[in-house]
């Protein structure tokens, strides 16, 4: 592996530019990036301050930077030294208000602004965490999405990133030969999605959550066949309620919610359709 300097300047909390990189750089799968971090950077005195940092360990620097005077800062000392520099914004921000026909007011970190989405972000983290793992089930015709499913499939971090995403989500479990919460079995109108994993995949992340906990590592929770069994029967339960399934056994949780997304685009508009009939 070939190891790079990768230095980070954002006129903000720089998570923009972090995921930017991050995509990128794993299309080069024989590099690997020592990143370096330099976020808030707000006035060009700062920026020039900054510069003999970045000299001592000199490699690639990508930026998002709206402010133009940081930015001239930051390119004249990179042509300066000779280091390569990407601008992460710079040009869609350009094109964007080319076709806009409206120039960018430069004013970093409005992404991150305490409005009305802010808080919906807020507020749906909070319903999240509080009805997790199917904790009050009377709070379940508030979600704006209800993931099921069987133990380890992903449901809480999945969860999780979908109220970092404004959705309001609750999970719910399904156990063997435990019916489903009288709430989940009278709702009507809720966006439910079953999520599934392979019986091989189960086994082993069970097995490994056993370890790590230093409990017995023989029970049905383990066991082949009866993993077997709920998988098939959290299948036919999920069929016969018309939920969608999604298999996450090869989806990262990104991919999951990205999935979950668009199931969730094509309900709503359905809804709406039904409404406008």
């Amino acid at each position: 592996m070939k190891e790079v300097h990768l230095h980070l300047v954002s006129d903000a909390t720089g998570d923009t530019l972090e995921q930017v990189a991050k995509a990128a750089l794993a299309q080069f799968p024989e590099f690997t990036a020592k990143k370096h971090y330099w976020p808030m950077i707000r006035t060009a005195r700062h920026m020039e301050r900054l510069i003999p940092e970045l000299a001592e360990k000199p490699g690639i620097v990508m930026f998002t930077l709206v402010n133009q005077d940081i930015e001239k800062v930051l390119i004249h000392a990179c042509e300066e030294h000779n280091w390569p520099y990407i601008s992460v914004l710079h040009g869609i921000i350009r094109e964007l208000g080319r076709h806009l026909g409206a120039k960018s007011i430069a004013r970093p970190g409005l992404q991150h602004k305490m409005n009305d989405e802010y808080f919906e972000r807020i507020d749906a983290m909070q319903y999240t965490l509080l009805h997790d793992d199917g904790q009050y089930p009377e709070g379940l015709k508030e979600a704006d999405i209800i993931l099921v499913g069987v133990s380890r499939t992903s449901k809480t971090p999945t969860c999780v990133y979908l109220a970092n995403k404004g959705m309001k989500t609750a999970n719910v479990p399904i156990v063997p030969n435990q019916p489903l919460p009288k709430e989940l079995e009278n709702i009507e109108g809720k966006f439910v999605v079953g999520l599934v994993n392979s019986v091989d995949r189960l086994v082993q992340i069970r097995r490994n959550r056993l370890l790590s906990l230093k409990e017995e590592k023989e029970t049905t929770y383990v066991d082949e066949d009866h993993i077997k069994q709920e998988v098939q029967q959290a299948r036919r339960l999920m069929t016969s309620r018309g939920w969608p399934v999604i298999d996450v056994t090869r989806r990262s949780i990104e991919e999951t919610a990205g999935a979950i997304m668009k199931l969730k685009y094509k309900f709503d508009d359905d809804k709406e359709k039904d409404v406008e009939k």
